[in-house]
């Protein structure tokens, strides 16, 4: 058997006679097998250790702005997740409203199960500038809303100081928002269920049975009865803090200044 080594063509680099590649003029050169042609040559971009200390990117949750905590930043709620999260707000309609229209904004669709369809059906024919992200039912009418990763929902149930239980099944990348003007017989079961809390101002009484539920702190719960028309805790199981809403021109004009009673 013949101990020559097989052809292998000509070496990377290479011109076929044993000349390297860069001996040939530019316009001749070939390209090279999975890289194409050279392209030209820059100066590379550098920066200096105190010009990239300059440099920041503005990270934080997506969501929608609840308002703006008490050193001015904006407050932001993650309603939609993997799986549902369910919330239940103490306060006006108002204030539902607003979050409703903001969870819009973010390209979120909003269905409402209202008692009340005349309060909400003004709101729903102006958010969505004709387009339909927001509709209104009445109670125990509201069918499936087939949330998305794309297209998360926002329910929201305006059912009065007692609620009926929801007959909407729980699913991924929706939030169920349960709107409580005053604290009723079925408020601790659904606080205890709440992933999220919003509070507006409450009674002395109501702020008792709020710090118990809720494992308020003493200062917490003292400040509740005090709270100015615009201003909410909103906590969790883990943290808590105090949010400032302002509506932006557009939510005063459609629903007015902020307000506790409706």
């Amino acid at each position: 058997m013949s101990t020559q080594p097989m052809y292998q063509g000509p070496r990377a680099g290479m011109r076929p006679g044993g000349e390297p590649d860069q001996a040939l003029p530019p316009q001749r050169r070939k390209a090279r097998p999975g890289f194409g042609l050279r392209g030209p040559r820059r100066d590379r971009h550098g920066l200096s250790v105190r010009q990239l200390d300059s440099m920041s990117l503005p990270l934080g949750d997506d969501g929608v702005v609840s308002g703006i905590d008490e050193a001015g930043n904006p407050a932001v709620l993650g309603l939609f997740r993997p799986a549902q999260l369910d919330v239940v707000v103490i306060g006006s309609v108002w204030t539902a409203q607003v979050l409703a229209l903001r969870a819009v904004g973010t390209g979120a669709r909003v269905a409402v199960e209202s008692a009340r369809p005349q309060v909400w059906t003004p709101l729903a024919q102006a958010a969505g500038g004709g387009q339909q992200c927001m509709t209104v039912h009445d109670v125990k009418e509201l069918p499936s809303q087939g949330p998305t990763v794309s297209s998360p929902v926002l329910v929201v149930r305006d059912c009065g100081t007692y609620p009926p239980r929801s007959r909407l099944a729980k699913a991924p990348w929706q939030a169920v928002l349960t709107l409580l003007p005053f604290l009723g017989p079925q408020a601790p079961r659904l606080l205890g269920e709440a992933g999220l809390v919003g509070i507006q101002r409450v009674s002395p009484q109501e702020a008792e049975v709020l710090a118990k539920v809720l494992r308020l702190t003493r200062e917490e719960a003292a400040a509740l009865p005090a709270l100015g028309d615009g201003v909410m805790l909103w906590g969790t199981p883990q943290h808590r803090q105090f949010v400032l809403v302002q509506p932006t021109d557009a939510e005063v004009g459609l629903l007015g200044e902020a307000r506790r009673i409706d």
